[in-house]
């Protein structure tokens, strides 16, 4: 384990850093839904993609809104993160794309890996995607009932290899999304996944958002966050590319085991995104709720909406809640990720306090 007086110094840094960011955010992800259509139906699902219907934006309305962004805040750093739905569920997808890439920003993907052949990766190479994200969240039975979509995992793994086959790629990532009923199936799709050649391997527990929300028995108990968040860590001591996802503060013995960074919501300070019908929200994860949209590309520039609004997620969760606040490790947690912020009751839905810490 890391020392822990460095872990403590580098989250006091880090504290700093954030509360700057809050005063002067600087954009460096841009996520972009490009459609809610999606040719799975996934249990976990947090926009509920094929159950909300949404118009999608012309290829002409991102080329507009892309050439702004581009003018207001240039490319250097900056990522376009492209999600759906499925994103290659859109007739123009290539054609968007293309013209990503010719505006010089970098691009990655996540994507259920489903729709991918030969000639389709071939494509996104050409097209300059830098990474690619490929969801498989289970063994074939379990992936396949866990997406409600028959013969899926072996749809993905095809996906996935003809992107490994295909080279070229920054990087390849599998993402699995383990639930209490999949997370004793670990070690065997380790076994899988490491005589593929991909790049990492995040594992994520289920959270209590969207449709997930409907399903409480697939959530993770303690017992299967402990065996989580163990499994992940052995793996990276033995040098393994395994790694935990950006959300939660998991306490000063985990921080930066599970990870190669250290817990750091950034909705609204470093990250915006786009949903399918336009609206300019923080994160596409985070409860859709009126007051959380904080414009529209098609009638608000995005360059002042990103300058003088997105108050509400420039600020510090657990000051509003009186467990958070008497909470030791608050300095370094914040009231933890915005997404599984319950906003209704003013609570942290997803907390690892008597559980990691």
């Amino acid at each position: 384990m890391l020392d822990i007086k460095n872990k403590i110094s580098n989250l006091t840094e880090l504290n700093s850093y954030i509360e700057g960011l809050r005063e002067t955010p600087r954009l460096r992800f841009l996520f972009l839904e490009l459609t809610m259509r999606c040719n799975e139906n996934c249990i976990h699902c947090g926009s509920r993609c094929g159950e909300i219907k949404s118009e999608e934006l012309s290829l002409d309305t991102y080329k507009a809104f892309l050439d702004k962004v581009k003018f207001d805040f240039g490319t250097k750093d900056k990522m376009l993160c492209i999600t759906g739905g499925e994103p290659l569920l859109r007739n123009d997808f290539f054609f968007f794309m293309n013209y990503v890439n010719s505006l010089g920003f970098s691009w990655g993907m996540t994507s259920n890996g489903t729709l991918i052949d030969k000639i389709c990766a071939c494509k996104l190479r050409e097209t300059g995607m830098c990474t690619v994200s490929i969801s498989i969240d289970g063994l074939p039975k379990t992936h396949d009932e866990f997406r409600r979509s028959p013969g899926g995992y072996e749809r993905a793994m095809r996906g996935l290899n003809c992107l490994i086959e295909e080279g070229g790629f920054k990087a390849i990532q599998v993402t699995t999304v383990v639930t209490h009923r999949s997370i004793k199936e670990l070690d065997a799709l380790y076994e899988i996944f490491n005589k593929l050649d991909i790049d990492s391997w995040r594992v994520i527990g289920i959270e209590p958002i969207g449709r997930a929300k409907d399903h409480p028995d697939l959530l993770l108990t303690p017992e299967d966050q402990r065996y989580l968040f163990e499994f992940i860590r052995n793996k990276r001591i033995s040098g393994e590319p395994v790694t935990y996802g950006c959300s939660h503060y998991l306490g000063l013995e985990y921080e930066r085991e599970v990870r190669d960074w250290y817990f750091h919501c950034m909705a609204g300070t470093y990250t915006a995104s786009i949903s399918a019908s336009g609206d300019i929200i923080a994160c596409l994860d985070i409860e859709r709720r009126p007051e959380f949209v904080q414009g529209n590309i098609l009638n608000d520039d995005f360059y002042d909406v990103w300058s003088n609004k997105f108050t509400c997620f420039r600020k510090n969760l657990c000051e509003s809640n009186e467990k958070c606040k008497t909470c030791n490790e608050k300095k370094f947690c914040r009231g933890g990720s915005y997404h599984s912020w319950n906003f209704a009751d003013n609570r942290q839905e997803v907390c690892f306090k008597n559980i990691l810490f």
